[in-house]
């Protein structure tokens, strides 16, 4: 298979990633058969992994590794998690292929995980600290929607300040009968706890404001 990333393209990822801190890895489950994207996942993450030698990546099978599925919550493939220095799990999940615009929030993902300080306001980290519930966050994206990167992004960063949240990028397209179930008609669509949702990309208190109902 060629190249998914050109070498302009490389280029410009091996920028972005230069801010990096600490070592990150990167937890893809896969499967041997009847998965269309996990191929083009698993090179996505390869090639990536070779523009900065803080970034590791191990490929698990979802049928083959219990102990790691129910670890982190995996329910279909391709996912991956991004973990931190210490192999900490952050509830930041990325469910199918990140590429098109979701290139965007993927590398977010891996510099902030690697200990790049979130620059959030002190209030908006405060208000966090007293979510003690369990919230899960799903972001329906498409990979040609330039909006929703940026709600990824924060759902991101609401997981990885409070760890009794996981937030999940889901590509519509890949897992369509998750995005029917949920009702997916426009991206991003936010569906928290599966109960609560927002369309669009929302500022970090609008997702707040709607974490603190539960």
């Amino acid at each position: 298979m060629a190249n998914l990333l050109n070498e302009e393209v490389s280029k410009q990822i091996k920028e972005a990633l230069s801010p990096m801190q600490n070592e990150i890895t990167m937890v893809l489950f896969t499967k041997e058969s009847g998965c269309n994207t996990c191929e083009e996942t698993e090179q996505l993450l390869t090639e990536v992994k070779a523009l900065n030698d803080k970034i590791s990546v191990e490929v698990k099978d979802i049928d083959k590794d219990k102990e790691d599925v129910e670890k982190y919550h995996i329910t279909d493939v391709p996912t991956f998690v991004i973990l931190d220095d210490n192999k900490k799990y952050k509830g930041v999940k990325f469910q199918g292929i990140p590429a098109g615009h979701e290139i965007n929030s993927f590398l977010s993902a891996m510099v902030f995980m690697s200990g790049l300080d979130l620059g959030l306001d002190q209030k908006i980290v405060e208000r966090l600290s007293k979510i003690t519930k369990p919230i899960d966050i799903k972001v329906f994206v498409t990979l040609s929607c330039p909006h929703c990167p940026g709600a990824v992004a924060t759902a991101h960063s609401l997981a990885m300040l409070n760890e009794n949240i996981e937030a999940s990028m889901i590509e519509a397209q890949t897992f369509q009968q998750l995005s029917v179930k949920h009702n997916v008609s426009g991206v991003p669509k936010i569906i928290i706890n599966d109960e609560f949702e927002l369309v669009g990309n929302h500022p970090i208190d609008a997702f707040l404001t709607e974490l603190e109902k539960i």
